[in-house]
């Protein structure tokens, strides 16, 4: 499983990581939706189950992954400023570059 995360998305995680309340917490993504072809993500902090990989990055942030979601494997967590706040998840190695 590959997973990469943009300077911008990793800089926001990596402040989520430190607070108190987060602590023990790793960054999951996971499908919220799946449309045959391709998927709509969601993204939190959990902690890991026998279901799970945890995929290191090289921002120094590990990433929580459902092991036999192939719609996963590839995904990009970007984080944007405009035009509104807030993070994007797509995995354009399955042809997901955006949402619709």
């Amino acid at each position: 499983m590959n997973v990469k995360i943009t300077r911008n998305a990793a800089k926001v995680l990596k402040l989520e990581l430190e607070k108190e309340e987060n602590k023990g917490l790793l960054v999951r993504v996971q499908v919220s939706h799946n449309h045959g072809d391709h998927a709509h993500y969601a993204l939190g902090l959990d902690t890991q189950t026998d279901n799970d990989v945890v995929v290191s990055t090289d921002k120094d942030i590990d990433v929580l992954l459902e092991k036999d979601e192939p719609l996963l494997d590839g995904i990009r967590i970007d984080y944007f400023y405009i035009p509104q706040e807030g993070f994007m998840i797509t995995n354009p190695s399955k042809g997901n570059h955006g949402d619709h």
